[in-house]
């Protein structure tokens, strides 16, 4: 089974998505816990000026921080990564890929030929499923689409092969 999505159409940039590699992205969600709770708007400029205020801030406090050792970088949860369910929000694959102007739908194609149009609006509100309980879906994936709500968790749209922007 091939497991390489490719973005292509209406874009500046076609890209190939390789959920495989995903298991290890910082991005990646926590999909047992991600629809039953609660998650504030995502406003990301506001994000990123509190985190610059309070970096500068502890630097003007305690000194400059030195890059991380061996003794103080994160450390991966092996048994949350070999037992967890994931999932990837697909807008920022699409905000990378540059949407042309004259773009209105992301369809979704699968391998059995059916085909799942969407505005581009809701599109980029969708998550891709990599995982279930810590494997990858080898059956009917690479990767299930899920709404954001949660809706079709128990009816995702499977067997997707391509992303085609139209």
């Amino acid at each position: 089974m091939n497991s390489i999505i490719p973005i292509k159409g209406a874009v500046v940039y076609s890209l190939t998505l390789d959920p495989t590699v995903w298991i290890f992205d910082d991005r990646r969600l926590d999909l047992t816990t991600y629809f039953v709770t609660e998650r504030a708007a995502d406003n990301s400029e506001e994000k990123y000026l509190a985190d610059v205020g309070a970096h500068w801030s502890r630097e003007i406090m305690e000194g400059a921080v030195f890059p991380p050792t061996l003794k103080t970088e994160r450390k991966f949860d092996r048994k949350g990564m070999l037992t967890g369910t994931f999932g990837m929000a697909l807008s920022p694959f699409l905000k990378n890929a540059e949407i042309k102007p004259e773009a209105t739908q992301v369809v979704f194609q699968c391998a059995d030929g059916d085909e799942y149009a969407f505005s581009i609006e809701e599109a980029g509100t969708m998550i891709f499923k990599f995982s279930h309980e810590g494997k990858p879906l080898s059956e009917d994936g690479p990767v299930h689409v899920l709404f954001n709500d949660g809706s079709n968790v128990d009816n995702p749209i499977k067997n997707v092969v391509a992303i085609r922007v139209q």
